[in-house]
């Protein structure tokens, strides 16, 4: 089943969190082809979690959670304290964390394990700098970045964790579309390495593309060989554009299994 989110960032009051929600229902027959996320801010989990009927097929995620179960990190919140709020799923590694707030590989890792102890589904963010690309080395780069987020849990749990790769160059406001040819041979190497139908007897649950994504590239990027789903930004805030995504991966599904060899 193709994987379509959203991660709202610093984004959403709780009515505009809850309006997104019931457009979500209005529109429910759309999430049935999809395995559907939307991650809002801290503030909104419980909210949008109290607002959504049970029967709803949409994932819940958080956009951050420390590593220690409890303790004195001011500001930070733990990994059972967004699963108490309603999360089941956590994002971890994203570029703007790494570049606006430290976090690095070993940080990474160590969330990543303290998700998994938490039964929390890490939404793992990987990708490389314009820098690195221009020099070829994109694809050392992201495995490597894999490879060290995975590397304090178990390999028969990697299956409970979904990567994104998201090129550091493909993301925010100065970020360009990246072309579908662009982003084939990173996505063929996660998939052959760490995807779920790959080379390694134990594969995550999915691997995604995110960066620059909108309704109008959609269907490409999911056509890119090794490619489970897509990982959304601002065109996806709105409920109605993510609904209409949500359908393009619906029919991407359909046409059945991208094969990643």
């Amino acid at each position: 089943m193709t994987w379509i989110g959203t991660s709202w960032k610093m984004n959403k009051t709780l009515a505009e969190a809850r309006a997104f929600v019931d457009g979500l229902v209005a529109a429910r027959s759309a999430l049935d082809g999809v395995r559907a996320f939307v991650i809002p801010p801290h503030t909104a989990i419980a909210a949008v979690r109290e607002r959504l009927p049970s029967d709803v097929p949409l994932l819940i995620g958080a956009q951050n959670a420390h590593w220690a179960p409890a303790g004195a990190y001011t500001g930070e919140v733990s990994m059972g304290m967004i699963a108490d709020a309603g999360a089941t799923l956590v994002e971890i590694g994203h570029s703007e964390r790494r570049e606006c707030f430290g976090e690095t590989d070993d940080t990474v890792a160590l969330k990543v394990e303290a998700a998994v102890a938490a039964g929390l589904t890490p939404l793992l963010c990987v990708g490389e700098p314009a820098g690195v690309r221009a020099a070829g080395e994109e694809i050392d780069w992201v495995a490597g970045q894999v490879s060290r987020g995975l590397s304090r849990i178990a390999a028969h749990d990697r299956h409970r964790v979904v990567v994104a790769y998201e090129p550091v160059w493909a993301i925010g406001d100065l970020g360009r579309e990246a072309l579908p040819h662009e982003i084939a041979p990173v996505m063929a190497m996660l998939s052959a390495r760490f995807g779920p139908d790959g080379e390694a007897p134990f594969g995550v649950a999915a691997v995604l593309y995110g960066g620059s994504v909108n309704r109008l590239n959609a269907a490409a990027l999911l056509g890119v060989p090794g490619t489970d789903g897509l990982f959304v930004g601002r065109a996806a805030w709105d409920v109605a554009e993510f609904v209409e995504l949500v359908r393009i991966g619906a029919r991407a599904g359909a046409a059945g299994p991208r094969d990643a060899r």
